[in-house]
């Protein structure tokens, strides 16, 4: 039986993820601003609904994609929010990267209302949102994610099932870690490239080939020799995501010191203006 779908939060990876969606299935949106969700109509063929609530009565998977934990927390306990308009055994999908509390805690409440929530935050950024080449990792109710992980394969390259709720926020907050490390790492390494008269270009190339390489090296050296940083992750969201990642830390006594190093890093990027830059802006940190 096809399942009606119901995407809420169309932003820069939500808006490409619900059109993938919409060549396949019935689909409707929300967008808290309205009229990026005209715009998503006449670019793909679905419904605009006027509130999460009205989202709920028509839609048997909800898939979320918004800001932050108080925005989740809002759309599905809020006023016109999803809570008291769900559908019994219908499934919310939240790709948005949370705390994983808050993923045990809405798991818990919707459990007591027959509906399962999936925590399942995404890897691959605006470029895998729009080629449809996410890495999507799921924790909550296991028969639940088998029941949507065909609905959601139009977007995704890669998709798994980590284990109980919050399973999938804690693998996000290890590819954040991992992420964090890397463009340091690469930022430091072109600018020592050009402080010794490098041919960076050349000398990217060849390290790319070797053991060095990584996602970062191959889809951001180009841009950041260029010190173009208006696209991509941005620093204010890279930022909300160590923040959660450095509290988890701090609760379980994880040593996690360069990341913690990295975060102020980019607290120096937002305090010169680059919050929405992308997160390989530490570069110009260095050379400023």
């Amino acid at each position: 039986m096809t399942k009606a779908i119901g995407f809420i939060g169309l932003g820069v990876m939500g808006f490409p993820m619900a059109g993938h969606l919409s060549k396949q299935n019935k689909i409707s949106v929300f967008n808290r601003t309205k009229t990026k969700s005209e715009i998503w109509s006449n670019t793909y063929n679905g419904k605009i609904c006027n509130s999460p609530a009205e989202l709920a009565k028509v839609s048997d998977v909800i898939i979320l994609c918004v800001g932050n934990d108080n925005d989740v927390r809002e759309i599905i306990t809020g006023d016109q929010g999803l809570l008291d308009n769900l559908k019994t055994e219908s499934i919310i999908v939240d790709h948005t990267t949370t705390s994983a509390n808050l993923s045990k805690e809405l798991e818990e409440l919707l459990k007591s209302k027959d509906i399962n929530y999936l925590d399942a935050p995404v890897s691959g950024g605006e470029a895998g949102a729009k080629s449809g080449k996410l890495s999507i990792m799921v924790g909550g109710n296991k028969d639940s994610y088998k029941l949507i992980k065909t609905i959601i394969k139009p977007y995704t390259k890669l998709i798994k099932y980590m284990g109980s709720s919050g399973s999938g926020q804690y693998t996000k907050m290890v590819n954040q870690i991992c992420i964090a490390g890397l463009i340091q790492a690469l930022a430091e390494g072109i600018n020592f490239s050009e402080k010794v008269g490098l041919n960076t270009k050349n000398v990217l190339e060849v390290v790319s080939n070797g053991a060095a390489q990584s996602w970062q090296m191959e889809n951001r050296w180009q841009t950041m020799l260029n010190d173009n940083y208006d696209h991509g992750f941005a620093v204010d969201l890279m930022r909300k995501d160590l923040e959660i990642i450095l509290d988890e830390a701090n609760k379980n006594n994880i040593n996690i010191e360069i990341t913690k190093i990295i975060n102020e890093f980019y607290k120096d990027v937002q305090k010169a203006g680059g919050g929405r830059w992308d997160t390989s802006s530490l570069l110009k940190r260095i050379k400023n």
